[in-house]
């Protein structure tokens, strides 16, 4: 695995190493190296020699800087001296970046290789909103004309791939899209499409505005009531589309489900506390609507993936059901 060095001035590193796995989850052979106001730039080096010398692979090592020209970049620059061929440094360092990184050692354990795609990256998290703050870069090309929207839709009875839906994941999350979706579960499962399945959301133009905005480069995220969720599950021109949904809640997922969606694992992610609902892990809360509607799944064969990022260990849904009884009692 690619080993990855952030580097900066003062706190920046350990913070946005926090947060990266707030969203992504603990990472193996990631380590933050910062420099203090009260260190020289040899202090420095030494923490970034110390900082290589844990990764499990010294010869694949990327190191990400804050800044252009400062001490880390330049004693980073003076250590790669050697390792030209197999080492990188990026300079920008920002949180699409740096989760970027993380998705990109899923598929290769080459340092320069993922050093291309993060800076790609890197310049698309950058927006503004309202959109016509976003300054247009000098010398960028012009945006490509929009291709001509197709003449007339698929015919009703077409049958795509082999007509039936793939589900990449099947996620219950009180917060629906949010960056722990659209990157670590996105790069985890690698989906064509992201459906929000909601008649609240549905409903709601600002909300569904909001969630069709977060969704990762080159993924369409779309906002469905839940019976239309249905009639999609059935439909046979779907069958070359792989989906990633999303439910608010249990008992979303169960009126999919009954209605005939073939979705055979849910992932449970995270839901809100709220009046009614008792704590039972530190993401989840549950109450009794919540607890009928889970153990309707599981009479049904559904079984349940307790995890809030790709890299956490699986909870224990009978036993978050157990507590969930004994307290609403």
């Amino acid at each position: 695995m690619v080993g990855i060095i952030l580097a900066s001035h003062g706190e920046f590193a350990n913070g946005i190493k926090q947060s990266s796995e707030m969203i992504f989850g603990p990472q193996q052979d990631v380590q933050a190296v910062c420099l203090y106001p009260n260190e020289g730039p040899d202090d420095f080096r030494k923490k970034l020699e110390d900082a290589i010398a844990t990764l499990s692979d010294q010869e694949q090592v990327m190191i990400l800087c804050d800044l252009w020209g400062g001490t880390p970049f330049n004693q980073s620059s003076a250590l790669m001296k050697g390792h030209e061929d197999t080492w990188a440094i990026v300079t920008g360092m920002n949180l699409p970046m740096i989760i970027e990184a993380y998705g990109q050692r899923f598929g290769t354990e080459n340092a320069h290789e993922i050093a291309t795609h993060v800076c790609k990256t890197a310049e698309e998290g950058c927006k503004t909103v309202p959109e016509s703050l976003q300054p247009v870069m000098e010398g960028a090309a012009p945006a490509p004309a929009e291709k001509p929207a197709a003449q007339g839709a698929i015919p009703p009875g077409t049958v795509l791939g082999d007509g039936h839906i793939k589900y990449a994941l099947a996620r219950v999350d009180s917060r629906l899209l949010h960056g722990q979706v659209a990157t670590a579960w996105s790069k985890a499962t690698n989906p064509d499409r992201i459906i929000v399945v909601s008649d609240a959301v549905a409903k709601d133009k600002l909300r569904k505005s909001l969630i069709e905005q977060a969704a990762p480069p080159g993924i369409k995220a779309n906002v469905v009531p839940i019976n239309k969720m249905i009639e999609v599950a059935k439909d046979p021109r779907f069958g070359a589309t792989k989906v990633l949904l999303l439910f608010e809640n249990p008992e979303d997922a169960l009126r999919t489900i009954e209605g005939g969606a073939d979705i055979k694992e849910i992932n449970m992610g995270s839901l809100a506390h709220s009046k009614g609902k008792v704590v039972v892990n530190n993401a989840i809360a549950l109450g009794k609507e919540d607890v009928e509607a889970i153990e309707k799944l599981k009479s049904m064969g559904i079984k349940f993936d307790v995890r809030k990022v790709p890299a956490d260990s699986k909870g224990d849904m009978d036993a978050l059901l157990a507590k969930a009884k004994a307290e609403l009692k």
